[in-house]
């Protein structure tokens, strides 16, 4: 048996030994440009307009982050479109990583009601991108600062992206081995009726098809994610995954998530891959030249950088994890939903009113929330707990201000989950203005899902109780 002392510093001089630079330029040149891309859809759809901008109130992460006045909000969004072509030019790389991924988190902080998971794994590569030295090659940087070219990095950048990724994978699998899930819902209420949106949509009229999918999607996560660390399976993975994200792209709207997933998933081949693949195309019609020996360099792990990168993870790991620890249906609750790579398992109707009543209880007002808020933020707030909490936080406020002290605010909603009948959400007799609200626990006045999903030709001891949570 090994000793520890042995096995962190093989793992250290693991971490250490040089590599080539070639995979990491990749991912910074497709991770520039699919944020550019994705700049240029959000001015497309005037989406900073409508969702920051025309609401009358925002959700946000943190309570100093406000969004900017007209035009100014605007011009700081487009620079997620200008520091992206820098990050894949390779221009001034780290303040333009850096830039880019405080712009991109700023706008993510402004409103939890428009939290997306691709948004939320941006700002984690990025993150990772700022402290890795993606700009030393194929880039504007090596011709403007000849000092600092170099073909060949410590392998921790590559290593640690890997594991960021198979992080993001084998959750994205592990959250998905629930009851809803494995019975074929939501995917057969999202895929029925839209056979001709993909060449094999002929299959979505056989209900079967949906259960097969929903497993086929658990085990590629779970097997398949480990699996692209092995070189005899990893092309044929990386494959399988490409026509997974392929079709997630043409049957879903999910913006750059495959894109962007697919590019980061290259990282896992060899690290001069294009390299390889340049010298098998171009010697297709002659022999292949002798690939050049990489130079030979020390690289050195520094103790704060090693803290860091394992503080990272240890959080990345136990964000999603921290669900286990719920005692409720979190796919019914939301709890634990952000952060946890919950990402197209289940689709909420929902309908309702928040009410205001006075102190002495004489008076009351009805609102519905979609009376002064984006779509999307109306419908988060009547089916996320912290965002209804919020909201009727704010509505006391705004009924202070005009001279109403003390009101209480209950909700009144009713929410289908995958198809089921609607049942009431929010417990009616709750007044959120004094409800407790708990960051890192179940919500309790959440009432409890009253039904399994209905799937006739499936038996209901389908799945087994262990699978169903």
């Amino acid at each position: 048996m090994k000793e520890p002392c042995d096995m962190v510093g093989r793992l250290k001089s693991h971490l250490e030994a040089p590599i080539s630079i070639q995979s990491l330029v990749v991912v910074r040149i497709a991770f520039g440009l699919i944020l550019a891309w994705d700049c240029w859809r959000y001015i497309d759809n005037t989406r900073i307009y409508r969702y920051y901008v025309e609401p009358e109130m925002l959700f946000p992460f943190l309570p100093f982050v406000h969004p900017l006045p007209e035009p100014w909000i605007h011009f700081v969004w487009g620079g997620v479109g200008v520091f992206g072509f820098m990050v894949a030019l390779g221009l001034f790389y780290r303040v333009s990583i850096i830039a880019l991924t405080l712009t991109f988190a700023y706008f993510f902080l402004l409103d939890r009601a428009q939290y997306l998971n691709h948004n939320y794994m941006v700002i984690l590569y990025g993150t990772l991108l700022c402290f890795m030295p993606a700009g030393r090659a194929y880039s504007l940087d090596a011709i403007l600062f000849p000092r600092i070219r170099s073909l060949v990095i410590p392998r921790w950048p590559v290593s640690a992206i890997k594991l960021q990724t198979e992080i993001i994978l084998i959750y994205a699998g592990w959250v998905k081995i629930a009851d809803d899930w494995l019975r074929g819902e939501p995917l057969r209420i999202w895929l029925q009726g839209n056979e001709d949106r993909i060449f094999y949509g002929f299959l979505f009229q056989y209900d079967a098809a949906f259960v097969i999918a929903a497993w086929g999607t658990v085990l590629l996560h779970l097997l398949g994610a480990p699996l692209l660390l092995w070189r005899r399976t990893r092309l044929t993975v990386f494959i399988i995954y490409a026509f997974f994200h392929w079709s997630n792209a043409q049957l879903f709207n999910i913006g750059i998530f495959p894109w962007i997933t697919l590019a980061l998933t290259t990282i896992f081949f060899e690290p001069d891959w294009p390299q390889r693949l340049w010298r098998r195309v171009s010697g297709t019609l002659r022999p292949l030249p002798e690939a050049r020996p990489l130079p030979k360099v020390q690289f050195r792990l520094s103790p704060v950088l090693a803290g860091g990168l394992a503080l990272w993870f240890a959080v990345q790991i136990y964000l999603p994890e921290r669900q286990l620890r719920f005692d409720n249906n979190v796919a019914w609750t939301g709890d634990g939903h952000r952060f946890s790579w919950r990402m197209r398992i289940y689709t909420r109707e929902r309908e309702g009113i928040f009410r205001v009543v006075s102190a002495d209880g004489t008076e009351t007002w009805e609102f519905s929330p979609y009376d002064h808020m984006a779509r999307r933020q109306a419908r988060n707030v009547l089916a996320r707990p912290d965002i209804a909490w919020m909201y009727a936080q704010k509505l006391e406020a705004i009924w202070a201000a005009n001279g109403y002290e003390d009101v209480g605010v209950y909700a009144d909603v009713r929410v289908s989950l995958n198809g089921r009948p609607m049942q009431t959400f929010i417990d009616p007799d709750v007044d959120l203005t004094e409800a407790p609200w708990d960051r890192f626990g179940p919500t309790r006045w959440i009432l409890p899902l009253e039904t399994r999903v209905s799937v006739s030709w499936l038996p209901d001891s389908y799945p087994p109780d262990f699978l169903r949570r």
